[in-house]
C-alpha cells in the first residue's frame, strides 16, 4: 500500500503538483494549455509498452535493481488494466503514467525514468504507435487492391468509354479502367512500406538529445519493442520528425489516388455508365428519384484532410531549431488525422466499386460515341504504310463531315476522304472488313494488344503481374506484423520474469 504523502497531508493545497514539475510550474492559467493528456489518448499503449522496455533493460543492466523493476513493471499493468481515463492530471500521458507508478509503489516508481528524457521517450511512443497505423492502412489497401482485381477479372471483356478532357477519346474497358487505380495503389502500397522501414527505428536512449552517462543498451530496447533498428544520432532520434512527414506525404498520395477514382465514378454515374449500390448512395430530402454517389464524394472532399494535415505538419516542423520544442506536441495529431480519414476512404471507395453493377450494352453503345475510334481507324492506314500524319488527316477530315446525329463515319465516307487526300481509292491501302472492324469498339479494343493496354489478352497479362505483386505486398505486410507481434510475445515474457 502507498505510504501518505506529504501531499496528502497538505490537503488540496498542492493538489496541482506534478512529479516532473513539482510545484514550481505546477498550476496557473497555462495549465491546460500545456497539457496533451486528452489527445494522447492514442499513445497511451504505446508508451507502457515503452515503459515497459525500458525498464527491463535497466534491470539487465544493472541500472535499477530487479525488485524495484519488478514493482514498477507490475504498476504498470495495474494502470494499463484502469485504463487512460484512470490517469491523474498531468501535462502529457507520459508525466500521468509515471505519476499513476509512483503514486502505486511509492517514491522509487521514480527510477523508471532513469537514463531517459521525456523526448525520446515520446519519439518511441509515436513511431510505435504510427508503425500499427501503417499496417493497418497497408492492410486496407490490399485488401482494396483484392477488390479490384476480383472486378478486372469479372469485366475483362466490357467494353466502357475512354475520356482525355471529359471529351470521348477511345474505346476501353471496365477492367482496364479498374486496373490503372489498381497499378496507382500498387506504387501506394510500396510508399508506404518503404515509409515504415524508416518509421520503425528506436529513439530510446537518446535521452533529452545528448545521451546519457548511463550504460543503457539501445539494440535491446529495439529488440523488447520490435523496432528494426536504432536512431543513431541521439540529437536527431529525440527531435526529428520527418518520419512523420514521409507517412504524411505518402498518404496524401494516396488521398490523391482515391480523389481520382471518386472523380470518375461521380462522372460514371451521371452519364448512366455506372450504378452503384444503395449502400454506397443516398438519396435527395426533397427529391425522391434521386441517386446521389454521395459517399464518393466525401472520399474527394477528405482528399483535403490529408493534404492539409501534410501543409500543416510541414509548416509546424519549418524553422525549428534542434534540438526539441514543444511545437512537436502538435505534430502528431496531422498525421493521426490524415491516416484515420484516409483508412476509411480506402473501404469506402474500393467497396463502392467492387458492388457496382457495370451495364454493358450502355457502356459499349457510349463507346461508339464522339467517333471515338477515330484513332484506330488512322492506325490500320499507318500499318499499312501511310504516313500517321496522313492517316490523322484522312480521318479528321472523315470527322469533320459527320452529321450532327452520328457518332461515326462509315466505311464509304472515309473512303471518300482517303481516295481525295491519299489520291486513290481507300481500299488499295486496307480492307473494307478490317475498317468496318476498326469501327467498332470491342473490335476497336481487341486490336491494343500491347503490353498494358485495354486487349483482353493484354488485360489478362496485366492482371498476372498484379496478382504477384499483390501476394509479394501481402507477405511483406504479414511479415512485418509477425515482427511486432514477437516482439510483443519477448517483451511479455521479459516483464513476466520480474513480475
Amino acid at each position: 500500500m502507498r505510504e501518505e504523502s506529504e501531499a496528502d497531508r497538505d490537503g488540496d493545497a498542492d493538489a496541482d503538483e506534478t512529479v516532473v514539475r513539482r510545484d514550481r510550474f505546477a498550476g496557473g492559467p497555462a495549465r491546460s494549455f500545456l497539457s496533451s493528456l486528452a489527445d494522447d489518448e492514442r499513445i497511451f499503449a504505446a508508451d507502457l509498452a515503452v515503459d515497459r522496455a525500458h525498464v527491463v533493460m535497466l534491470a539487465e543492466q544493472g541500472i535499477v535493481e530487479d525488485d524495484i523493476a519488478g514493482e514498477i513493471l507490475s504498476a504498470l499493468d495495474s494502470v494499463e488494466a484502469a485504463g487512460h481515463a484512470d490517469l491523474p492530471d498531468g501535462e502529457d500521458v507520459h508525466e500521468a503514467i509515471e505519476s499513476a507508478v509512483i503514486d502505486r509503489v511509492g517514491q522509487s516508481g521514480g527510477k523508471m525514468h532513469t537514463a531517459r528524457s521525456r523526448n525520446d521517450e515520446v519519439a518511441a511512443c509515436i513511431r510505435y504507435r504510427l508503425r500499427e497505423d501503417v499496417l493497418e492502412l497497408v492492410e486496407t489497401v490490399v485488401g482494396a487492391r483484392e477488390q479490384l482485381l476480383a472486378v478486372a477479372r469479372e469485366e475483362r471483356e466490357t467494353v466502357m468509354p475512354g475520356y482525355t478532357h471529359l471529351q470521348p477519346a477511345q474505346p476501353t474497358t471496365v477492367a482496364h479502367w479498374v486496373l490503372s487505380y489498381e497499378q496507382a495503389l500498387q506504387r501506394d502500397t510500396a510508399r508506404l512500406l518503404d515509409a515504415y522501414e524508416r518509421v520503425n527505428q528506436n529513439p530510446l536512449g537518446a535521452a533529452a538529445f545528448a545521451g546519457t552517462p548511463f550504460d543503457v543498451d539501445r539494440e535491446r530496447t529495439a529488440e523488447l519493442l520490435g523496432f528494426g533498428g536504432v536512431a543513431e544520432n541521439s540529437m536527431d532520434a529525440s527531435a526529428t520528425r520527418d518520419f512523420l512527414v514521409e507517412v504524411t506525404s505518402a498518404v496524401a498520395t494516396l488521398a490523391t489516388t482515391l480523389s481520382g477514382l471518386a472523380e470518375d465514378v461521380v462522372v460514371m454515374a451521371s452519364k448512366g455508365h455506372v450504378e452503384l449500390d444503395d449502400d454506397y448512395a443516398s438519396t435527395s430530402s426533397i427529391m425522391p428519384q434521386k441517386k446521389n454517389p454521395d459517399t464518393l464524394e466525401l472520399v474527394r472532399g477528405r482528399t483535403g484532410d490529408a493534404t492539409a494535415g501534410l501543409n500543416g505538419l510541414l509548416t509546424n516542423l519549418k524553422g525549428q531549431p534542434r534540438a526539441y520544442n514543444r511545437d512537436l506536441q502538435r505534430a502528431g495529431r496531422h498525421a493521426w488525422d490524415a491516416v484515420d480519414s484516409v483508412t476509411e476512404s480506402v473501404e469506402v471507395a474500393a467497396g463502392a466499386v467492387a458492388t457496382a453493377d457495370w451495364p454493358a450494352e450502355t457502356l459499349e453503345a457510349a463507346a461508339s460515341e464522339g467517333f471515338a475510334t477515330a484513332t484506330g481507324v488512322a492506325d490500320l492506314l499507318a500499318m499499312a504504310g501511310v504516313p500517321f500524319r496522313t492517316a490523322h488527316e484522312v480521318v479528321a477530315e472523315a470527322a469533320a463531315g459527320l452529321d450532327a446525329d452520328d457518332d461515326a463515319p462509315d466505311y464509304e465516307a472515309i473512303s471518300a476522304v482517303a481516295e481525295d487526300v491519299l489520291g486513290a481509292p481507300l481500299s488499295e491501302f486496307v480492307e473494307r472488313e478490317a475498317v468496318e472492324r476498326a469501327l467498332d469498339p470491342a473490335e476497336s479494343v481487341a486490336m491494343r494488344d500491347s503490353r498494358g493496354g485495354p486487349a483482353p489478352s493484354a488485360v489478362a497479362e496485366q492482371l498476372s503481374t498484379a496478382e504477384d505483386v499483390l501476394a509479394a505486398h501481402r507477405a511483406a505486410l504479414e511479415s512485418t506484423a509477425d515482427a511486432v507481434e514477437s516482439a510483443h510475445g519477448r517483451r511479455r515474457a521479459e516483464v513476466d520474469r520480474y513480475v
